[in-house]
């Protein structure tokens, strides 16, 4: 009875430090893979795919596990990779032109813009949660139901746009910690709205 209790109190612990360790390991998967500019979007999947398998199935293998899903999510993904990366280019250049003028029109512009970006990210986060539950589905099916998972629900949409911001500000005083927790706390959130029991990965 007291080695039973001696291994528990030692479990929890070690599970904290998983719960901890494999979001970190999977993000800084995706900030690698990500450096190639057009390929985030598919790293993004990568990292959800990778997440959920650690979440249904327990493999821990999240650091090597997204470079071993990218391949396949990049041969799906490369050209709505390439026009999302031309649209972000786009929308960052608008937001620092208009940040350099004074005037309240391109400040009401500059809103909108920042708007985009925001609702934008909260897509991205759900449509990688859906590829993640439904790696065989088409495309089209993951931005449909990604769209109702982000904005079906003001909470839901606001939630993961929270856990993004908040991600990245709380793990500032970390070494590296936005590009480690930024993309995979927002990730593991949309999962488990979309999915709040896991079921096991295909």
């Amino acid at each position: 009875m007291t080695m039973s209790l001696q291994f528990g109190s030692r479990g929890r612990p070690l599970r904290v430090l998983d719960r901890v360790a494999q979001p970190a390991a999977a993000g800084a998967a995706f900030t690698v893979l990500a450096l190639g500019v057009v390929t985030w979007l598919p790293a993004l999947v990568a990292l959800a795919r990778t997440l959920q398998r650690w979440r249904s199935d327990g493999d821990n293998r999240c650091f090597t596990g997204v470079f071993a899903v990218f391949p396949r999510c990049w041969r799906v993904l490369w050209r709505q990779s390439l026009i999302g990366t031309a649209a972000v280019a786009v929308l960052l250049a608008n937001c620092l032109f208009l940040s350099g003028r004074s005037s309240p029109h391109p400040f009401v512009l500059l809103a909108a813009q920042a708007g985009i970006v925001a609702a934008l990210a909260v897509h991205c986060t759900a449509f990688a949660a859906h590829a993640a539950l439904a790696p065989d589905a088409p495309p089209a099916d993951w931005h449909q139901r990604a769209f109702a998972l982000a904005f079906g629900s003001p909470a839901r949409g606001t939630a993961l746009l929270g856990a993004a911001v908040s991600a990245v500000i709380l793990t500032l005083p970390v070494p590296l910690g936005p590009l480690l927790f930024g993309p995979s706390v927002p990730v593991l959130l949309a999962l488990h709205f979309a999915a709040p029991q896991p079921e096991r990965t295909p």
